[in-house]
């Protein structure tokens, strides 16, 4: 018997060409924009709220601060 985890949330074609997957994931870079677009200023109040980091935020330890330019 299917449990409700056992259905995919989303069924992907399993049989794309090279081009239709480039353009696939493209389409969902540009809708992924569009959304934190049109959402800015929730998602800044969301994550400076909270103790969550930003998904695209990258993990940096910098170190003991230098005034010397990193490049």
């Amino acid at each position: 018997m299917l449990q409700p985890n056992d259905l995919p949330l989303i069924c992907l074609p399993t049989e794309l060409s090279d081009e239709a997957a480039a353009k696939l994931v493209e389409f969902l870079h540009e809708l992924t924009e569009a959304l934190e677009r049109h959402y800015f200023a929730q998602l800044r109040r969301y994550y400076s709220a909270t103790d969550i980091p930003r998904p695209d935020a990258p993990d940096l330890d910098l170190g003991p601060a230098s005034s010397d330019p990193p490049f």
